[in-house]
């Protein structure tokens, strides 16, 4: 995927465990354990906002755009 999920690179200069984020932010440990590895198909802004509030950053330190490799130009569909 070409969204890169920086969630514990923020957390580790906060020092910040797991379980206390997912105490202040309200999310449970298995759903945050998800975006943390990067395995989520979606996040909610609401749950960027908090997890930024609380982890004093921007959505850009923990999400990150890398372009996947590829030999073939692919049509892509956007739908808002």
């Amino acid at each position: 995927m070409a969204i890169i999920v920086n969630l514990d690179v923020m957390m580790a200069k906060r020092k910040m465990s797991l379980n206390t984020l997912s105490d202040l932010v309200g999310i449970t440990l298995s759903n945050l354990s998800i975006l943390k590895q990067g395995k989520a198909k979606a996040v909610r802004f609401s749950t960027l906002e908090i997890i930024c509030k609380v982890l004093e950053c921007q959505p850009g330190d923990i999400l990150e755009y890398r372009p996947e490799k590829s030999n073939t130009h692919e049509h892509i569909n956007i739908e808002i």
